[in-house]
C-alpha cells in the first residue's frame, strides 16, 4: 500500500461530490492507500475546508481521519526547507519525509522544487497522475 501526502488543493477536489476525483475518497475509505498527515497539515485542512465548504464538512472529514486505520500521523522533527517559492508548503514535504511517504499529490507548481530535489526520496504527482495510478 502506498503512503501519500495530499496537498490541500487536491483534498478539496477529492471531497467534491461531483468531482471526477471523488472516487479517490472511496479508495481512501476502503483503505487502498495510506494518508500521511501532521498537525500542521490537519490545521490547514480544517481552515480551508471550513472556508471553502463548511465547518461541519471540516469536522466530519477530520473525524474520519482521526478514526481511520490507514492514516499515519507524524510530527516532523526536521524542517527541510525544500520549497523555496512558498515556505508554507514545506509542511507537506516535511511530513512526507517524516512518514516515509511514497508520494506527495499536488497541483501546486511550487512543488517543482521537491520534484527536482534528489533528497528526500518521494515522488511528486499531480492529482490526475495519482488518479491514473489508483484506477
Amino acid at each position: 500500500m502506498k503512503n501519500v501526502v495530499l496537498d490541500t488543493n487536491c483534498l478539496l477536489q477529492i471531497l467534491g461530490a461531483r468531482s471526477r476525483y471523488a472516487f479517490l475518497l472511496d479508495k481512501f475509505l476502503r483503505e487502498e492507500f495510506v494518508l500521511c498527515v501532521s498537525t500542521d497539515i490537519l490545521l490547514e485542512y480544517e481552515e480551508i475546508l471550513s472556508r471553502k465548504a463548511s465547518h461541519t464538512a471540516a469536522d466530519l472529514f477530520l473525524k474520519v481521519v482521526d478514526r481511520s486505520r490507514n492514516v499515519v500521523r507524524r510530527e516532523p522533527h526536521y524542517r527541510l526547507g525544500i520549497i523555496r517559492q512558498d515556505n508554507d508548503d514545506n509542511k507537506f514535504t516535511d511530513c512526507a519525509f517524516a512518514c516515509g511517504a511514497d508520494y506527495i499529490v499536488t497541483n501546486d507548481s511550487h512543488f517543482s522544487d521537491a520534484a527536482d530535489s534528489p533528497f528526500p526520496v518521494f515522488e511528486v504527482l499531480s492529482l490526475e497522475g495519482f488518479a491514473e495510478m489508483m484506477r
